[in-house]
């Protein structure tokens, strides 16, 4: 089964994810469910009707455009990585959080590495489902593994040169200079 890692470390995971090529809508029956975004688009009303959360699936080459009259309508966000080198998920991120506002969880699925850990939750991935045979612990040190950054990002957007306070020479010159 695969493993939920967030903010708060390995979690639950309360969601229902519906296959793409699904043809059924009596699965819409939970109360927290992923569809893909085409899906959603395409049957809004059965979609988002009742009192349930609703995310949308997502894979990495999805137009902008095409999906904007979802994004104040979705809980969650899961962005598809099909391969390990497929990095336009990451992208993607970045455009959903910078241009087009997203403020709601943004998660990694698929062939989600921990290698690629940080580089996620520095383009604005809130959690990430692991694959099965992933071990958590590896992906929890991976993402405590660097703590800051020369360049800015989605999850800190100022670089490193504009956050640390500047006064003077640094302690170790002034010692050799006298």
């Amino acid at each position: 089964m695969p493993t939920l890692i967030s903010g708060n470390g390995v979690e639950r995971d309360d969601w229902q994810y519906i296959d793409p090529d699904f043809t059924d809508p009596s699965l819409l029956a939970g109360n927290r469910i992923v569809v893909p975004a085409t899906y959603a688009l395409a049957h809004p009303d059965t979609v988002f009707a009742g009192e349930r959360d609703v995310g949308v699936r997502l894979p990495g080459d999805v137009e902008l455009e095409n999906i904007e009259p979802l994004l104040g309508r979705v809980a969650l966000i899961a962005v598809d990585f099909p391969a390990f080198s497929d990095g336009r998920g990451l992208s993607l991120a970045v455009l959903l959080r910078t241009r087009c506002g997203f403020r709601g969880e943004l998660r990694a699925i698929g062939d989600v590495h921990t290698d690629m850990m940080h580089y996620l939750e520095r383009c604005g991935f809130d959690s990430y489902l692991l694959p099965d045979g992933r071990d958590p612990q590896t992906a929890l040190n991976a993402l405590s593994s660097l703590t800051d950054f020369y360049q800015g990002s989605v999850a800190q957007p100022l670089p490193a040169y504009r956050r640390v306070p500047r006064g003077g020479e640094p302690a170790s010159l002034r010692s050799h200079l006298g």
